[in-house]
């Protein structure tokens, strides 16, 4: 395939007739080559149009085609790590009909989904994970008598680098009587090139593709038995290797080797990725058709290049996501000062503890559903030695399609817990400059910034400053009825209640405190001078900066009744972030209608006698 447009109402005959795995089992290995290049036509022209994962799919077509051939889903377990390579598996499962709904709100996930198909078992997509789950269903089998059912895991030689996934060897290999097939899937690559020793390691093993290979290596050493290198995009080897890794009914390590891409030129020819995720693109070239607005990523790219020229002490952290959390500018311009450790955000985290005691200020940027899994870290060999570190975290609150793993909704309610922990929430680009120039300037402890992912959009002016508070509106000459109090980029959507509110003739206030939690000490004081407090975050609203906000207020004896505002306590569905926001009561109507209820709930409270804010500028 070179890259050519599929026409969208082109029939696929081979996939529709062999979209299950029991006749998939009747085909001949010609009729498989003609379903594998069918399959990459269906990814291209179904991703392109919806967005997804494209590029891991196209890698492992011939791959998961083996994989039905040989082990019968759902009586053998097949588990795929992180699961962004699990189309295939959709389709060979009786989903490609729905294809077109691919991430969108009510349709197909992005991931492997319990309530879509028997044949998915994991739907977490967070990686190194899918070892665990197979030895835990192992033992399972083995404990209720199932000893011919059969394991299977798939996991990415990135996913490989993650310190989990080896927790999960070791203890896989210790029991050389219970079978656990574990597949290799080795591109090179997670996002990026694969980092470290590992990569190194399996570059040097001599391909095999009859299978077997008795020479000794890293994993013949933890117990397993070892079938490879193989060409990953052969059949007839593939199926070969995993009929003999199930009939040794120990644990096997088949490791084979693939093309992530494979088949469309514009994937293989991405340096960046391999067009690992896409958006809606041209099929042709693999492109936006227009041009892509300032991401929050890209704004935070450009200003900490801009510190890193000033300040030779900083460095940056990540876990394999160099381009997708804005270190990648960095890394080009001082490669020797940006660190990419692989899938391992607790070794990122503590890692970056050592940096700190070194005498640098390391920021490390991951994605705020990724820092959930180093909280230790954070809390202990961060947060307990006061480290000057300072996190970035991308995707914070609904991110849209990827789907319920992949919202960061959890990280105000687990980082508030840790003490000295300051978090910040920039309204807009230029308040992202800022707080991040400011968070790096601190010395006695960890900073956080939170961005989402989206783009900046405009400029919010503040009118005044009181106290260290951004104020963005006051209505003039109108009683103090409403305070709203909304973190970082919300706030855009609390100035438009404020013309909704305004209207029905109340007098409105919008502060933006920058720095969310800890909860600004002259915050509560504000508050007092309102009928009504109303928080608006998209984190969770059970924890986080609302429920900090009431419990400082009750503290400093304010009476003022505070509503926080935020994502229901529940995983939230893929489907657009304006859609999930509004869902979730977070656009304009709902922050208004929120408001009057608090007042009608506050309605045999007399209004302040105070017409005006102190505005005195600081």
């Amino acid at each position: 395939m070179t890259g050519a447009h599929i026409d969208r109402h082109e029939h696929f005959p081979l996939l529709a007739a062999h979209g299950c795995p029991e006749a998939l089992r009747s085909l001949s290995y010609g009729e498989l080559k003609e379903l594998a290049d069918e399959i990459r036509a269906f990814l291209v022209d179904r991703v392109c149009a919806t967005g997804g994962h494209l590029g891991p799919n196209l890698g492992v077509v011939e791959l998961t085609l083996a994989l039905h051939r040989v082990f019968d889903s759902p009586r053998d377990s097949l588990v795929f790590d992180i699961g962004h390579q699990s189309y295939v598996h959709k389709l060979l499962t009786g989903r490609a009909a729905d294809f077109g709904s691919l991430r969108q709100e009510g349709g197909l996930s992005g991931y492997p989904s319990r309530d879509e198909s028997v044949h998915d078992l994991v739907e977490n997509s967070h990686a190194s994970t899918a070892l665990s789950y197979a030895d835990g269903l192992a033992k399972a089998h083995e404990l209720t008598g199932h000893t011919d059912r059969r394991v299977v895991a798939v996991i990415g030689d990135g996913a490989m680098t993650g310190g989990m996934a080896w927790e999960a060897l070791n203890n896989i290999g210790g029991a050389p009587g219970r079978p656990v097939i574990v597949v290799l899937n080795d591109n090179g690559r997670s996002y990026a090139p694969t980092t470290g020793a590992l990569a190194t390691s399996l570059a040097t093993l001599p391909r095999n593709d009859g299978g077997t290979n008795t020479g000794r290596n890293l994993f013949t050493d933890l117990g397993f038995a070892y079938l490879g290198p193989l060409n990953g995009h052969d059949t007839a080897a593939l199926e070969g290797a995993l009929r003999r890794a199930r009939s040794l009914e120990r644990p096997v390590v088949v490791h084979v080797v693939t093309v992530k891409g494979k088949g469309y030129r514009p994937a293989e020819q991405d340096e960046a990725d391999c067009l690992h995720a896409v958006g809606p693109v041209n099929a042709t070239t693999g492109r936006p058709d227009t041009a892509v607005a300032l991401s929050w990523t890209d704004a935070f790219e450009q200003v900490l290049v801009e510190l890193a020229a000033e300040r030779e002490d900083l460095v940056a952290v990540t876990a394999a996501m160099l381009r997708p959390t804005g270190l990648w500018a960095m890394a080009q311009r001082y490669p020797r000062r940006v660190f990419d450790v692989g899938i391992a955000e607790q070794h990122a985290v503590t890692s970056a503890a050592g940096l700190a005691m070194g005498g640098l200020h390391p920021v490390v940027a991951l994605y705020a559903t990724f820092v959930n899994r180093a909280f230790d870290q954070v809390l202990m060999d961060v947060g307990l030695h006061r480290l000057p570190v300072t996190f970035v975290l991308d995707r914070a609150g609904i991110t849209g399609p990827d789907g319920p793993s992949h919202h960061g909704m959890w990280d105000l309610g687990v980082l508030a817990t840790v003490p000295g922990l300051r978090i910040a929430a920039p309204r807009d680009a230029y308040r992202l400059r800022s707080l991040l120039r400011e968070a790096v300037a601190v010395r006695n402890g960890p900073t956080v910034l939170r961005i989402p992912k989206s783009a900046t959009g405009a400029a919010v002016d503040a009118v005044a400053q009181v106290d260290g508070l951004d104020i963005l509106h006051r209505s003039p000459r109108r009683p103090l009825d409403v305070l709203l109090v909304p973190a970082g980029p919300l706030a855009t959507a609390a100035l438009e209640a404020v013309a909704v509110l305004e209207g029905q003739g109340l007098g409105v206030t919008v502060a933006d405190p920058g720095w969310i939690l800890p909860v600004r000490h002259t915050l509560p004081t504000l508050v007092a001078r309102h009928r009504v407090a109303v928080s608006i975050e998209d984190n969770i609203r059970t924890s986080g900066f609302g429920t900090a906000l009431a419990q400082a207020c009750q503290e400093a004896g304010v009476a003022t009744p505070v509503t926080s505002l935020g994502l229901p306590h529940t995983f939230l569905p893929h489907g657009p972030r304006s859609a999930l926001l509004t869902r979730a009561g977070l656009d304009a109507d709902g922050i208004a209608r929120s408001a009057r209820r608090a007042l009608a709930a506050a309605s045999a409270r007399p209004p302040c006698s105070s017409s005006t804010p102190d505005t005195g500028s600081r």
